[in-house]
């Protein structure tokens, strides 16, 4: 059995904050006197079903509600439908269980090859954690920006990326719904980041690794909802993507390749579509203001 912990029960406080505390010693816990590959794994599949479902559910609960359509950024293409849902949800599951979790079966032997910190405890300080998670970010973006054009051209698009396509008007669970191949590609620029971080730095714990992998399903899912709330993250986050962004490019089939952040399709110009379209529907608005004010 392989315990990293160097601790024994009641595993002793290491941090000074007492909720880090409470953290890290169900964090030892976890660890304690079982196999840390087998719980690594248990730790990253459950976490990761239950945060993707879990993020969907309030999308779907503003589904049923009246009220809430009007945030509704797509009003006149609705597949956002019971039977829609199913079959994503399907499909999904699916691949969740016969190809992301054998992906995650071999992350553990590669995390500890490259000097990851998977059971230690104290936990980083939390300014480290939050430095990595935002350059993982960073590195994510770009990677997932040049893949997705790329998945956009000939071939790949028929034989791949069309599938995810399927659905013009998105909704919270199709943000995994890909071909196979789509899902290895995007989910490399996922797990990359920290992998190459921790190959160069040799300093990187698996609670950061989750905690960015928790936002990065909580970014995608946000990304496919169909919803722009006046609380939706890219109100009131700087450049950030957010669903009002990724919806057009669903939409349209074109621009907005980016993933988290708005800047690389502004660099290289692959946001001029977009950025028309906004402008004539602004023109529209005020039109119709102008009308009732007659």
């Amino acid at each position: 059995m392989s315990n990293t912990t160097g601790l024994t029960p009641p595993f002793p406080a290491t941090s000074s904050s007492p909720f880090v505390a409470l953290l890290e010693t169900y964090w030892a816990s976890f660890f304690q006197d079982r196999d840390e590959a087998f719980v690594t794994l248990m730790l990253l599949f459950v976490s990761h079903e239950i945060i993707y479902f879990g993020r969907c559910i309030p999308y779907w609960i503003a589904d049923m509600m009246p009220s809430m359509q009007k945030y509704k950024i797509q009003q006149k293409t609705i597949q956002n439908t019971s039977k829609n849902q199913w079959k994503v949800f399907r499909h999904v599951l699916m691949s969740h269980f016969f190809l992301e979790l054998p992906m995650i079966v071999g992350f553990h032997p590669v995390a500890v090859y490259l000097g990851m910190a998977i059971s230690a405890v104290p936990f980083p300080p939390l300014s480290k954690m939050i430095l990595q998670i935002f350059l993982f970010f960073v590195f994510e973006d770009f990677f997932h920006y040049w893949a997705h054009r790329a998945l956009h051209y000939g071939a790949l698009y028929k034989h791949i990326h069309k599938q995810h396509h399927e659905w013009s008007a998105p909704f919270g669970l199709t943000a995994e719904y890909a071909h196979p191949v789509e899902v290895l590609i995007l989910g490399m620029g996922t797990i990359s980041g920290p992998l190459l971080w921790c190959y160069f730095t040799h300093d990187l714990h698996l609670a950061t690794t989750m905690t960015w992998m928790t936002l990065r399903l909580f970014q995608a899912v946000e990304a496919h909802s169909g919803y722009d709330f006046p609380w939706s993250t890219h109100h009131w986050l700087p450049f950030w993507s957010g669903s009002e962004h990724h919806d057009y490019h669903h939409m349209a089939f074109t621009n907005n390749f980016s993933s988290s952040f708005r800047w690389w399709d502004h660099i290289f110009g692959t946001n001029k579509k977009y950025l028309a379209y906004k402008q004539r529907q602004k023109m529209e608005l005020q039109e119709k203001k102008a009308k009732k004010a007659l």
